[in-house]
């Protein structure tokens, strides 16, 4: 049975979105595919064999859980999948011995990573963390010396050296960022001076990579651009300055879609839906769709949000409920039981991006995709 909206991912799209990005980038740095967060709400089984059809063959996700979905969906057996957060340390023997890759940020996981790979007899394949100013998570620097005595062990394999910047999509964050970049590059000499040298060097997500060039080293965790997405409006702008097509190299890969469950004609001077917030000034005619908050739809578009159905955006009246919406079709009186309705994307020149859906719900890009509930089917077009 299926649930009551499908997503669809377009194959061209993310097609487009990666080579745009390697070129962009140069295709000398590794580009690990962020998939965390259900790969931004597109599925992980849906999205990762995908993006392997596309030669992509390294990928990040947040949790040994989100890793284990990772493990069972990818197709090539190449490809690498990296730990960016949670682990616990009973989890850790089965990522070593199917060599998953994870971050490192503090003494009681590395040494618990070298004590069970001393066992396995198999090194643990770890990126090493650094705190640079973030303040969330991170080796400091009183710990690197005990850092540097697991490293040089013939259990743990140095895989990565990393971190993350604070803000990399606003110019407000400038000098903070900066700053970070610093601490960076000379935490990277400490362990060059100490005779280690990790396979990787990564701390650029895709507001850095696209707005601090120096950042990108050898490799680069891409999330938000490869979905067709910029990680902030004054990301995109700086990259058009200064070029003469002011154009969006970007595709969306998502689309949000379902049916109409019902149509109802409403007299002038009934309510409409829960509560009293919608109030009809004239008779009209509705429609009722079958999606509500439990699948992502959220409370705060009552009464203000918009779908598409026969081309033609229409708007969403009284209370969001838990499983449907209700929206005006009064313009469309043809509008009937099973046609099709547009959440997110377009239909015959209408388009609603996942932009506008989250500035209608205070939402960004990032929050607005994960929060579309891991149950709707998710579908592969072109």
């Amino acid at each position: 049975m299926l649930a009551t909206s499908y997503i669809e991912l377009s194959k061209s799209a993310l097609k487009n979105n990666i080579e745009f990005i390697r070129k962009h980038l140069g295709e000398e740095i590794k580009f690990s595919s962020v998939i965390k967060g259900n790969a931004y709400g597109h599925g992980i089984e849906s999205f990762l064999p995908l993006a392997e059809e596309l030669g992509i063959d390294h990928f990040s996700v947040f949790s040994a859980y989100e890793a284990y979905k990772a493990f069972k969906a990818k197709r090539n057996k190449n490809s690498k999948i990296m730990i960016m957060g949670m682990i616990t340390n009973h989890q850790l023997e089965w990522a070593i011995e199917n060599d998953i890759e994870f971050f490192v940020f503090e003494l009681d996981r590395l040494l618990s990573a070298h004590e069970i790979a001393k066992k396995l007899n198999k090194p643990a394949l770890v990126h090493i963390y650094v705190e640079t100013g973030m303040n969330r998570i991170g080796f400091s620097k009183d710990e690197m010396e005990q850092v540097i005595s697991l490293l040089k062990t013939e259990y743990l394999t140095f895989s990565g050296l990393c971190t993350h910047y604070a803000g990399a999509e606003s110019i407000a964050n400038y000098y903070r960022v900066k700053k970070q970049i610093k601490n960076f590059r000379d935490n990277l000499k400490f362990f060059r001076n100490n005779d280690l040298m990790p396979q990787y060097i990564h701390c650029a997500s895709s507001a850095a990579a696209m707005n601090y060039s120096k950042t990108r080293f050898n490799m680069v965790r891409i999330g938000i651009l490869q979905y067709g997405l910029w990680p902030s409006r004054e990301t995109f702008i700086q990259y058009l300055s200064g070029k003469e097509a002011k154009v969006n190299p970007l595709e969306r890969i998502i689309s949000w879609k379902t049916t109409v469950m019902n149509t109802k004609s409403v007299k002038r001077g009934e309510f409409v839906g829960y509560s009293n917030t919608f109030f009809a000034q004239d008779d009209m005619k509705i429609a009722v769709i079958p999606v509500g908050y439990s699948d992502g739809y959220s409370r705060s578009l009552s009464n203000f949000g918009s779908v598409i159905i026969h081309g033609i955006k229409v708007k969403v009246i009284g209370l969001v409920n838990m499983n449907m919406l209700i929206v005006d079709i009064t313009d469309i009186p043809e509008t009937k039981k099973g046609d099709g309705v547009v959440l997110i994307g377009s239909q015959n020149g209408q388009e609603i991006t996942i932009s506008a859906f989250g500035d209608y719900n205070d939402q960004m890009n990032y929050e607005s995709l994960a929060r579309l509930p891991d149950n709707i089917q998710r579908r592969i077009i072109d």
